[in-house]
């Protein structure tokens, strides 16, 4: 998820004697800023690469890596209902509608009754994309109004609402605060008197003047390329075909290896194909493969 800028200021950074060891998924969608460092890297075979492609024993036990390794070889995943406690499952839903009923169900009720995982901080659900009924932002208003409906104090700004207990994400660098894009915090008091929002963020409190929360949106869902280089103790991933033009392999591939302990699909058996099959995706230009290579012709 490094992107050219950022692998230009740390290699303009390393001393001339210090070895650089890159270690990545090149599979993954490519970095959210310009650029596709490490594959231009692999494909200039100017660089030692060492690829890990065996899945050992204690790996092959777990369904989440299983199928993973299942969708990045354009094999369809196992959605079989598995016949024991599982870490991957796959819940049918033919229209949006449901999709979205069986995914509020899922994280308020049937996660934490069977796994004892926490709907808010333990669990995260993942979206092909923002926009339509099962896109990141119109889940993230019904997952909200879900687990933490907003009592008395509450302020509605740039059209969200924030209440105590809600989970919220920083989608700006803010060094003044040292909140970051992608910081996951929780609100912790709203001063209507004030006009001010304090969150924490591990463990550290953090205020926000009501004229800055557009800094901030509820995180109860966000998309998959939004969670790049994150992990959660639960995924919970549509997949219906109202996301067509998104769904690729890379991006149902870096979802489903976003769950640490469990994993579950909403949606259609032929749109999970779907994505499983595409690889065109939107090419990007870059010059770093022909100069790493040329650099290595010239030494």
């Amino acid at each position: 998820m490094v992107d050219v800028l950022l692998m230009h200021a740390l290699v303009r950074a390393l001393p001339h004697k210090a070895a650089l060891l890159v270690v990545g998924d090149v599979d993954q969608l490519p970095s959210v800023g310009p650029g596709q460092v490490l594959a231009d890297m692999i494909a200039s075979g100017a660089i030692q690469v060492v690829h890990l492609t065996e899945v050992f024993r204690q790996a092959a036990e777990s369904r989440i890596i299983v199928n993973a390794h299942r969708i990045n070889q354009g094999i369809i995943p196992d959605l079989r209902k598995p016949d024991a406690e599982s870490d991957f499952y796959f819940v049918e839903a033919e229209d949006p509608e449901t999709a979205v009923s069986r995914i509020i169900e899922l994280v308020k009720t049937r996660i934490p009754r069977r796994f004892g995982l926490d709907p808010v901080r333990d669990t995260r659900v993942l979206c092909p994309m923002n926009r339509g009924g099962v896109g990141a932002r119109s889940l993230n208003t019904e997952l909200q109004a879900a687990l933490n409906p907003a009592g008395e104090r509450k302020v509605e700004r740039f059209g969200w609402i924030f209440a105590p207990g809600d989970k919220v994400m920083q989608i700006e660098n803010d060094y003044d605060k040292e909140v970051y894009n992608g910081d996951i915090g929780y609100v912790e008091d709203v001063d209507l008197e004030g006009g001010e929002l304090t969150a924490s963020f591990d463990g550290r409190s953090v205020s926000y003047g009501f004229g800055e929360l557009d800094t901030l949106v509820p995180a109860y869902a966000a998309t998959i390329h939004k969670s790049q280089g994150s992990e959660y103790p639960t995924v919970v991933i549509p997949v219906v075909t109202q996301h067509y033009t998104m769904l690729q392999r890379n991006l149902l591939y870096t979802g489903v290896t976003r769950g640490k302990r469990l994993v579950v699909l909403v949606g259609q058996k032929k749109a999970v194909a779907i994505a499983v099959r595409s690889v065109s995706g939107r090419r990007r230009w870059s010059k770093l493969r022909e100069w790493l290579q040329s650099a290595t012709a010239t030494r």
